[in-house]
């Protein structure tokens, strides 16, 4: 690229002793010529659309479509959404409890006479439902207090915990939902 470099100031016209002279610029143009792109200019409405338009054939950045599903980024997920579950969970039943005063109706009494009355494949769908992130979110708290700590921070490690939390999220999901 260097080598054609004082060649091609040389054709343009731009080379230091014709800048000098001031022949550069009637050069330049005599070699160069017109340029053929002319802008418009158009309303922003009409703007807006075709910026609409263009950004409809995008895709959503970062597509999703294209990562493999791995433990590791799969569990990440989870774990957030399962934190947000149990946590508005906890927030709405305690907010059930903080309207009593205005609502006799919601009192402990009345829960337990409403979970009483269920039928037992409704009592069972509820604790699994309540059971599996709840199990899931500790197990994978407690994995995530290793890795505080420095523990199990290899690939391999993170790997291994991985699958053992989920083999203890579903023992223990079986057994809060069917034995307690």
């Amino acid at each position: 690229m260097l080598v054609a470099r004082p060649s091609l100031l040389r054709a343009v016209g731009t080379a230091p002793a014709l800048r000098a002279t001031g022949l550069a610029p009637r050069v330049a143009r005599a070699v160069m010529g017109r340029r053929s792109v002319q802008t418009e200019s158009i309303k922003p409405l009409e703007e807006f659309k075709i910026l609409n338009a263009q950004r409809e054939h995008r895709p959503c950045s970062p597509d999703l479509a294209i990562y493999q599903p791995q433990l590791t980024w799969v569990l990440s997920s989870l774990h957030r959404l399962t934190g947000i579950a149990v946590a508005g969970v906890f927030y709405v039943g305690a907010l059930a409890f903080a309207v009593h005063p205005w609502f006799p109706a919601m009192d402990s009494t009345h829960a337990v006479e409403f979970v009483h009355n269920l039928p037992a494949w409704a009592k069972v769908t509820g604790k699994l439902l309540l059971a599996a992130p709840l199990s899931f979110h500790t197990f994978n708290g407690v994995r995530h207090l290793m890795w505080d700590v420095g523990k199990g921070l290899t690939l391999n490690g993170v790997y291994k915990s991985g699958y053992a939390v989920l083999a203890a999220t579903a023992i223990s999901t079986i057994y809060l939902a069917f034995f307690v």
